[in-house]
């Protein structure tokens, strides 16, 4: 039998909230392989999924990683379709504002990856604030208070509910669901998180919620069709997540993480970001960007992202103003240049300097993408300023 996740036409028309500085890097991309390789069913999976959609796309679709602090939530919004995955943190209330601000007024799929109160936080206002069709959640039952309020929230709201297995395949409008994790429960909450890749028309966005390194082993032991342009960094870009065969099996574009600034955990953790830079794989997180937009029409995707600043970039800035400026027709090398004049160089703070001077030495400009927060994009800007060299 075809499994589908029957919902009505529904549109959205969102916009990214202005920023001050936007950097938008365009990709051409295809997927034949994921297309052509055969999705694994689950030991438990007694359903037959449902093929890829073929038909004609009208319309874009944008990706939104909203900004939550030390959490997730991510929107997923297209010609027919309003989709979150996880709501933020308990202990803020963010989500709703932002989903309102964007235009949202009907959710058709609300996804809990797994029952930590940083990825379901605000799931109960959410379902408060919009009519929500359909939620999924792992199956993990957890004893917080944050997610009895859920559990109470669905069932006061008579929404669907449903725990998604490793296997199956949803359409929701022209929005193709391929559920990767979890095939069972083990009663560890990142080992049982939903992992999920979405597609829209040949471009696809990798979710794995905390999913860690022997899930990640695991998926690609299934051979789960985990291939991706687009991959959001298992458990915030920790270490414990993000191995490198995972990586090279994903073969992203571009990674996202969702972080608070000044995390105690440490996220993104630097083994992490040093480990993408030399797969030359560009890097945008909330922490340093904000919430970050991702455009596509099918076929290819824009990255919108401002570079925020704080106060301490802001008196390095300053700082690096008072100092005199380098003589016409010389550069900074970036392998011997001081910190305050590798400031100089558009893009480079006090923070990316101090992880630049970490890094040393680079064999060509091109390496400068192993630093937080420094992607093709702004590795195109570097590079068109002339300032950095490397001698």
């Amino acid at each position: 039998m075809t499994i589908f996740l029957c919902v009505a036409l529904v549109g959205c028309n969102s916009q990214p909230n202005e920023v001050e500085e936007v950097k938008v890097e365009t990709k051409e991309t295809t997927n034949d392989a994921e297309q052509d390789q055969e999705t694994p069913k689950s030991e438990n999976e007694t359903k037959q999924a449902i093929d890829p959609i073929v038909e004609p796309i009208n319309g874009a679709a944008e990706i939104h990683f909203i900004d939550v602090g030390q959490g997730d939530a991510t929107l997923l919004v297209g010609p027919n379709f309003t989709v979150l995955i996880d709501a933020g943190r308990h202990d803020r209330n963010d989500v709703v504002p932002y989903l309102k601000s964007v235009g949202v007024w009907e959710i058709d799929l609300l996804v809990g990856t797994h029952p930590h109160a940083d990825h379901i936080g605000q799931m109960d206002k959410v379902l408060e604030a919009f009519p929500v069709k359909e939620v999924w959640m792992s199956g993990d039952p957890h004893t917080s208070r944050t997610f009895e309020h859920v559990l109470n929230a669905i069932l006061d709201h008579d929404v669907d509910y449903y725990e998604p297995r490793a296997g199956e395949q949803f359409e929701i409008g022209s929005l193709l669901l391929k559920i990767v994790n979890p095939v069972k429960l083990s009663g560890d909450f990142h080992e049982g998180s939903i992992g999920l890749v979405a597609t829209f028309g040949e471009v696809s966005i990798l979710f794995t919620g905390d999913a860690e390194k022997q899930t990640e082993e695991a998926m690609l032991a299934r051979k789960e069709p985990v291939q991706a342009q687009i991959f959001q960094l298992g458990h915030h870009g920790s270490s414990t997540s993000n191995i490198e065969k995972f990586l090279n099996a994903v073969s992203p574009e571009v990674t996202i993480y969702s972080a608070g600034a000044d995390n105690s955990y440490g996220h993104p953790h630097r083994e992490v970001i040093d480990r993408l830079g030399k797969m030359n794989i560009p890097v945008y997180g909330t922490v340093e960007n904000g919430t970050i937009v991702i455009t596509t029409d099918g076929s290819s995707y824009a990255v919108l992202a401002s570079e925020v600043t704080n106060g301490k970039e802001e008196q390095a800035k300053k700082e690096v103003e008072k100092l005199p400026s380098p003589p016409v027709g010389t550069c900074i090398d970036v392998n011997t240049a001081s910190l305050q004049e590798l400031q100089r160089i558009t893009h480079v703070g006090e923070e990316r300097a101090r992880q630049l001077v970490e890094l040393r030495p680079f064999h060509n400009i091109d390496e400068l993408t192993r630093i937080n927060g420094i992607g093709a994009g702004r590795l195109k800007d570097i590079k068109a300023e002339g300032l950095a060299c490397v001698n």
